[in-house]
């Protein structure tokens, strides 16, 4: 994952979600995560088959892209691997995935 020239993002350990007729979302390990571009943000959303949601902006010298990623901290069990994984709007940053 990047955002402008900088690496948010890199991890061989993501976990891949499907859910319903939605595109697939990756979510990344926290370690894989380069928490110094990462900035918390007040916004939460919940969501039926997940949880609750809590999102961090991504810093850029560019500028910053608001809600770029969110996190389940604690999910519902039915998903409890992703808890603390990071996924990324694919519109919002660069998305690869091999």
């Amino acid at each position: 994952m990047t955002a402008g020239d900088d690496t948010v993002a890199d991890s061989t350990r993501a976990l891949r979600l499907q859910e319903a007729s939605y595109p697939a979302v990756h979510y990344l390990p926290p370690d894989s995560v380069n928490w110094d571009v990462l900035q918390r943000t007040d916004t939460h959303t919940y969501c039926p088959y997940k949880g609750e949601a809590s999102y961090y902006s991504v810093r850029t010298p560019e500028g910053t892209v608001e809600d770029a990623a969110w996190t389940y901290e604690d999910p519902f069990p039915e998903v409890a691997p992703i808890a603390r994984y990071l996924a990324f709007y694919p519109d919002r940053v660069t998305v690869t995935a091999e």
